[in-house]
């Protein structure tokens, strides 16, 4: 993927979008929240880290942010705007979403594929010359040119999550949502996605399983356990020894990486003796 460059500019849109949660809870039944209550306010152009152990309820909170769940207290505001005030396609041109969950490919290629990603801001069907040369120019950017008019179906798992992240880039988003992007894909390709994500113009919010990821490249990050949050901030204010051991009953060894200076970290198990 192209580096230190403003290659990723054009993928994103004209404003980056805050984003509001005021006094948030979802459950599948209205007495038994799954999470919340949960406040708190991102900034635009922020990237923020989503963390926590499994079952924490980092995925329904992400739901709840590109309105796939309806809140069943609080709001989720875009720009002052309640999110269920507004249009889905109104929605759709400002926030762009990858998935853990990927839909079924229906057979398309992966031009065809990341092509739809300029279906919100479409008039009518077909597609354009400037049209065909965003598509070209994100493909090239994400690495995926050569696998252009290939079966997504045909694809390895690291290369598809590619493909959707592509799709989300071409919809210019001023809010980029990622469920676990760095799923599937080798160091390299990690590295490289969560890079490009500190560059775009947009607001980012991203949930990981990687706690050294997040912190190496977030602006701030969210822990979130048993559906509320545990901590939030910066990396090192969130990510503390303490911090990681009440939400995933594990040690942990923090320094600063030598050639970032970011918060390191390393874990180990609480009785493996150290000494």
């Amino acid at each position: 993927m192209a580096q230190g460059d403003n290659s990723a500019d054009r993928f994103t849109g004209d404003r980056p979008a805050r984003l509001d949660i005021d006094d948030l809870s979802w459950g599948a039944q209205p007495g038994n929240p799954i999470i919340g209550p949960i406040s708190l306010a991102i900034q635009p152009g922020e990237m923020l880290a989503l963390v926590g152990p499994n079952g924490a309820g980092k995925s329904s909170l992400l739901r709840c942010l590109y309105r796939y769940h309806r809140p069943i207290t609080g709001q989720v505001r875009l720009d002052g705007e309640d999110i269920w005030s507004l249009q889905g396609k109104a929605v759709a041109r400002r926030v762009a979403t990858v998935l853990q969950e990927q839909a079924s490919d229906f057979g398309l290629s992966v031009a065809e594929i990341v092509e739809l990603g300029l279906t919100p801001h479409r008039g009518g069907w077909g597609a354009d010359r400037a049209d065909h040369e965003a598509v070209e120019a994100v493909l090239t950017l994400m690495e995926l040119s050569h696998l252009a008019p290939r079966d997504l179906a045909t694809l390895s798992g690291g290369e598809r999550q590619r493909v959707m992240i592509a799709r989300a880039l071409l919809q210019k988003p001023d809010l980029l949502i990622l469920d676990e992007p760095t799923n599937h894909l080798d160091i390299r390709h990690q590295l490289e996605v969560l890079d490009l994500l500190v560059r775009l113009r947009c607001t980012v919010i991203v949930s990981l399983h990687d706690l050294a990821l997040a912190s190496a490249h977030a602006d701030r990050v969210l822990l979130l356990d048993g559906g509320r949050v545990a901590a939030i901030g910066a990396p090192a204010e969130a990510l503390t020894r303490s911090s990681i051991r009440a939400a995933f009953a594990v040690e942990t060894l923090l320094d600063a990486h030598p050639a970032t200076g970011r918060p390191r970290l390393s874990f180990y198990l609480p009785n493996q003796n150290q000494e």
